[in-house]
């Protein structure tokens, strides 16, 4: 036996027996601050005063075990109040979104006598021998119209799909949006990178992608500026241009194109810029 393990026939003792090897970490807590106005959005319509929300990505298993993780995790958090039953066990609700429906977590529900209903498209509510409310949300499922973000966050996403994204990304206001919304754009470009090559032809959607990247392309011209290079405004955002569009995966070819007829540059001009930010 060790210093940690005492066992004999019967049982066995472990001494501070580490239960996760991670920091935990919720990937999203919404908290509502007016507990009396209804929540209008679908996947709302369960939440409380206190609601965690897990994403799994389509290579994460979704089953009995991560279902209870979560649970875990928002007893856990209501565990952290800072004073005694700060936070009241009935004001917390549990949320896990998943692209795929996860039918063998459902096909346990159902043999293990809990009650899994479907109240709207891609909505889950489970019920059962747990603490906290719980829903599980399809995203491959919901109502483009009613969840234009979250379905962004598949690898199957079309290109109307895409076009009511960018149409939503261009109408908000404020930079944290726009942060948050830049990292939901760049999360399905990447799922998705058949909608790169979609794109190459479609000139309103270069022009919309372009009008929602100008604040990151601005950003690049300052720090050229900072930098000290002697650049003027417009070879600064051309540059900045070129970056960004390389880091949503177009090919240089492409970028060439797109840029000659953005900024009005000859074959040339754009090839040097190509061949300075391949440099």
């Amino acid at each position: 036996r060790d210093s940690h393990r005492f066992h004999n026939v019967y049982t066995i003792f472990e001494r501070e027996y580490n239960l996760n090897t991670k920091p935990l970490e919720i990937d999203l807590l919404i908290i509502r601050k007016d507990k009396t106005t209804r929540i209008e959005n679908e996947i709302g319509h369960i939440f409380r005063g206190h609601n965690i929300l897990e994403y799994k990505s389509p290579e994460d298993h979704l089953n009995i075990d991560s279902f209870y993780k979560a649970q875990a995790y928002a007893a856990l958090y209501k565990s952290y109040g800072e004073t005694v039953d700060a936070i009241k066990a009935d004001d917390i609700t549990v949320t896990l979104v998943r692209e795929a429906k996860p039918e063998s977590l459902f096909r346990y529900f159902r043999g293990h006598g809990y009650s899994l209903t479907n109240p709207y498209r891609g909505i889950y509510y489970v019920e059962g021998k747990f603490m906290f409310p719980a829903q599980i949300v399809v995203t491959k499922e919901l109502d483009v119209e009613e969840h234009t973000w979250l379905r962004a966050l598949s690898e199957d996403v079309g290109k109307e799909n895409a076009r009511k994204l960018l149409e939503k990304i261009k109408n908000l206001t404020g930079q944290e949006n726009r942060n948050l919304a830049d990292s939901v754009l760049r999360v399905m470009m990447d799922a998705n990178t058949q909608l790169v090559e979609e794109w190459r032809g479609d000139a309103n959607m270069f022009e919309a992608l372009m009008e929602i990247m100008e604040p990151q392309m601005q950003l690049r011209d300052e720090q050229i500026r900072k930098e000290g290079r002697k650049e003027g405004r417009k070879e600064g955002m051309v540059q900045g241009a070129v970056d960004v569009l390389r880091e949503m995966g177009y090919a240089d070819a492409d970028i060439r194109v797109l840029i000659m007829k953005k900024y009005g540059l000859s074959q040339e001009k754009a090839e040097a810029y190509l061949q300075e930010e391949g440099q």
